[in-house]
């Protein structure tokens, strides 16, 4: 069997489909590849999607728990772990079901299966024992990442578990050690440490979130610190072993003077260390494309590889590995493709951690500033002084401005608090439109919102925040 087409896309994930459906909208044939029977990719299989439908019953049982404070309470709740699977699997099979529709009413040629790249305009299918070859003019790749796997904790053992895994739910533990204190491990942590499991986390850098603010991670910490058994910073897991009632887990404390390890027994460990780039597609090697060192494939602004027909995007193509990063670089790719002029130069791409607070950022990070010796200004609104988080009683969240000193101008926004997520793209907005501390005062802010806290902070910089006083130094 042989199809051709203008435009293939080999994965189709939140990257893969969207190019896919852009390019069908602008008139052109194209033929969407991967394995899943519907689109969505890891995102909504097994990351994003499903692990936010558990971060939102872990959100009401923890709400319902500190109801009591509010004069209203509630038994404390019974898990069916079955239930629990069924809502999350219904969720995504809901998601997935949509987008395979919403491919069919754009007249996108889905093809189940697994793809062999065979040369610069060509490529195979194979499903069911059969072949598929499919010819095409341009070729995009979008297929994601995996889980990173560390050899010195390879363990042939269902009680070890990725991030795939842990989101099936197996059970709930009643101990948990989360390897790992990036955004994966603390938001799954969250979930199994609400559904009832004794949940420790360790991390071999200094603290929590590495690459955010510290003002930013603060008050998720102070949170955690209640809600987990135990917070390990600057130690490392350096072996573990199955027992009959568990995994023995030995750790190394790197700050530790006498550097002494310890050992401790967990029904499950879940190791969340990050991904690793999805670059070694089968038949890769008949073409041009180049691979850096990280595994990443290597494109140029428009996401052109080193092969003039391929194209690569997402995960696959480098940093930041988020859904949305991939969705903008898919409308990229078809543009260039389709002969418009379109690089992909974002000046901010927000980043979010759904734990409870939540922890927003866009644009250039404090951190960041003092790295690269840029004079900046930073402005502060504690939600403290916020009267639509003091109605919630989620007063423990922050937001800031990174300014540029000479002239105001928003380099990068945190955000840190309830809803933080939904929050962060006026943030994200104000970047890319130039937009100064001025101008973000001026913006009226509906009352009472959290989204006050980005017009009171522009205020701060001035000394003139209705809520905080702080007069401006002078």
């Amino acid at each position: 069997m042989a199809q051709t087409t203008q435009i293939a896309v080999l994965g189709a994930g939140p990257g893969g489909y969207a190019a896919a459906f852009y390019a069908a909208d602008l008139g052109m044939q194209v033929t969407l590849i991967d394995e899943e029977k519907n689109p969505g990719g890891v995102c909504l299989y097994r990351g994003c999607i499903p692990s936010k439908a558990l971060l939102h019953v872990a959100k009401v049982i923890d709400e319902a728990s500190h109801a009591s404070k509010w004069g209203v309470a509630f038994a404390k709740p019974a898990i069916d772990v079955d239930l629990l699977r069924a809502y999350k699997q219904g969720v995504v099979d809901k998601l997935t079901a949509g987008v395979g529709s919403v491919a069919k009413l754009r007249k996108v040629n889905f093809v189940q299966g697994r793809a062999t790249i065979t040369g610069p305009t060509t490529l195979k299918v194979t499903a069911s024992g059969r072949d598929t070859e499919i010819q095409f003019e341009h070729l995009i790749l979008a297929t994601g990442s995996h889980p990173t796997k560390i050899p010195s904790l390879a363990l042939d053992s269902p009680r070890m578990m990725d991030s795939t895994t842990a989101l099936d739910l197996p059970d709930v533990p009643k101990s948990l050690l989360v390897v790992g204190g990036g955004y994966i491990g603390l938001e799954l942590g969250t979930v199994y440490a609400t559904l009832g499991s004794k949940v420790s986390v360790v991390e071999m850098t200094g603290g929590l979130l590495p690459g955010a603010d510290r003002d930013l991670v603060q008050p998720l910490e102070k949170r955690l610190k209640s809600l987990f058994a135990a917070i390990m910073v600057n130690t490392k897991v350096v072996k573990v072993a199955e027992e009959k009632d568990g995994i023995r887990v030995t750790f190394e404390d790197s700050a530790s003077q006498s550097g002494g390890e310890k050992e401790q027994v967990f029904d499950r460990v879940l190791v969340a260390i990050g991904r690793r780039p999805n670059s070694k597609v089968p038949g890769l090697e008949t073409t041009r494309v180049k691979v850096d060192p990280k595994g990443f494939i290597d494109t140029d602004p428009q996401r052109r590889t080193a092969e003039p027909t391929i194209f690569a995007i997402g995960d696959v193509a480098g940093e930041p590995m988020l859904a949305h990063k991939a969705s903008h670089e898919a409308r990229v790719a078809v543009e260039a493709i389709a002969g418009h002029k379109a690089v992909f130069e974002p000046q901010a791409i927000p980043a979010v951690v759904f734990t409870d607070p939540e922890i927003a950022w866009c644009g250039l990070t404090e951190a960041q500033a003092k790295e690269q010796n840029i004079e900046v200004d930073v402005a502060k609104f504690p939600w403290g002084a916020l009267s639509r988080a003091i109605t919630v009683d989620r007063p423990e969240g922050v937001t800031k401005l990174v300014l540029e000193k000479s002239t105001g101008r928003v380099l990068g926004v945190g955000i840190s608090g309830s809803g933080a997520g939904e929050l962060i793209a006026e943030g994200v907005l104000a970047i890319e439109m130039g937009a100064s501390a001025e101008d973000l005062k001026m913006v009226i802010h509906p009352h009472p919102t959290l989204s006050e806290s980005v017009m009171e902070s522009a205020e701060v910089f001035f000394g003139q925040s209705t809520h905080v006083y702080k007069p401006k130094k002078k």
